[in-house]
């Protein structure tokens, strides 16, 4: 007799995901682990890969800015040996001092920020997690640095 109108929502997901960035399809907040979505040679791969380039590129950085640091100290000890700076080694004297104590000071609390430590506490959850992700990466890193 009293016949109800039920109506329900349908979610089309094929639209949903259409409207979706990239990005958040692959790295959405709640999408677990990747030791749950991938396999140990996948993860391996990924985690290689993604290691040798980033070790490859600190290499490359790192001479660079040696190079640059090295050379700058050099032109520095050239220019003071001929003349064209005078330094004032007292005043550096004074300088390191005030700096040691300021360290002295600092280091003697030895209290971590709470956010820091929040921070560190999230990556060790995160390389717990990824194991074989993260070994992966540190070989490919340690082989982008060799090469």
């Amino acid at each position: 007799a009293g016949a109800k109108d039920d109506t329900f929502n349908v979610l089309d997901l094929a639209e949903y995901t259409k409207n979706r960035p990239w990005w958040r399809k692959i790295f959405a907040p709640n999408s677990g682990s990747s030791a749950e979505k991938y396999n140990v040679a996948t993860q391996l791969v990924i985690g290689g890969v993604t290691g040798w380039c980033t070790g490859f590129i600190f290499q490359k950085v790192g001479k660079l800015a040696a190079t640059a640091v090295g050379g700058g100290f050099f032109l520095l000890q050239i220019a003071n040996h001929t003349g064209y700076i005078k330094v004032d080694w007292n005043l550096v004297q004074r300088d390191m001092d005030k700096a040691k104590q300021q360290l002295k000071f600092h280091s003697s609390g030895n209290k971590i920020h709470p956010e820091v430590k929040s921070r560190v506490d999230e990556v060790i959850i995160f390389l717990k997690k990824n194991v074989i992700l993260t070994g992966g990466f540190a070989g490919g890193f340690l082989l982008g640095m060799a090469s």
